[in-house]
């Protein structure tokens, strides 16, 4: 009996913890608190960058922008995802966050509520891209190049700006597919 107990626990529990297939898979809050089901960018290539507002690599915010102005109407999408888990470098709320990145950058492109890319409170989207490829976050502005069918394709450290050549090849080589 106690072995059917356990065999209907685990099965329980096996059933809630199923893995993401695609970055489509996921819900997100936009920066203004309203779920955001990412499978909206299907068939979409995304652009996904943790980022922070006190950072060495801010200034990335112009570049990101740039490329999602450039690649927009091809199908590029970029998705910013605010993180603090490095340095305390994004201390403020997502409405301090929003007001900064409008003000500063013009960013137009789709920001999210602030996450945990990192760590024991690492968010489900960010467990399932670094399971994708190339484990642990490191710094801010690590970015992900996911596909239009959701899977990772390419990832690039902080120091690789928006808009260095292998970011756009990756970028362009996606969009063509």
């Amino acid at each position: 009996m106690r072995i059917l107990y356990l065999l209907t626990v685990l099965g329980v529990m096996g059933a809630g913890m199923t893995q993401a297939a695609s970055l489509h898979d996921f819900t997100m809050n936009s920066i203004d608190g309203k779920p955001v089901p990412l499978a909206q960018f299907k068939g979409k290539v995304a652009l996904v960058v943790n980022v922070a507002s006190r950072c060495g690599f801010t200034p990335q915010y112009a570049e990101l922008e740039a490329m999602y102005r450039k690649y927009k109407d091809r199908g590029l999408v970029v998705l910013g995802f605010p993180a603090n888990n490095f340095m305390n470098q994004e201390p403020g709320t997502d409405a301090e966050i929003k007001e900064f990145c409008e003000r500063k950058y013009n960013v137009t492109f789709p920001m999210f509520s602030k996450i945990s890319v990192r760590g024991e409170d690492k968010a489900p989207l960010y467990q399932f891209l670094t399971s994708q490829m190339g484990g642990e976050i490191e710094w801010n502005f690590t970015k992900f190049v996911v596909g239009k069918d959701g899977q990772v394709v390419a990832r690039f450290s902080s120091r690789v700006k928006p808009d260095a050549p292998e970011v756009v090849a990756a970028i362009e080589k996606a969009l063509a597919q």
